[in-house]
């Protein structure tokens, strides 16, 4: 029977393989229908180094599920990962296309500082 969560993570794993190929951190990029998560996680894959989501105090107080609310998902986490020295990540988008909410994180992390 077709899943449509085993299809995404499925498709998620070449991805996640070529990252871990390339020693490099890695921006994970989650999405539920009310909340998004983004988390740089360590080229060894034990350790996160910095995350940010819609759940955060200071994101928590308008819409959590639209554009706007990834967008500042994105500059979140940028901040944050420059916070913790790290400049360049490869971008895992987890299986989802890259549009909506997903392209606009991507963007934003982007527009702050971030390189992948």
């Amino acid at each position: 029977m077709f899943d449509k969560k085993q299809a995404r993570l499925r498709r998620a794993k070449k991805t996640r393989a070529h990252i871990r190929y390339l020693g490099v951190y890695r921006l994970t990029v989650n999405r539920t229908p009310r909340h998004m998560y983004a988390q740089i996680i360590s080229p060894t894959g034990g350790e996160v180094i910095a995350q940010a989501s819609t759940l955060d105090a200071t994101l928590r107080s308008g819409a959590t599920s639209n554009i706007e609310a990834a967008s500042s998902v994105g500059a979140l986490i940028a901040e944050r990962a420059k916070a913790a020295g790290i400049t360049k990540v490869a971008f895992d988008r987890s299986g989802f296309k890259y549009h909506g909410r997903v392209k606009a994180l991507a963007d934003s992390a982007r527009e702050n500082g971030l390189e992948f």
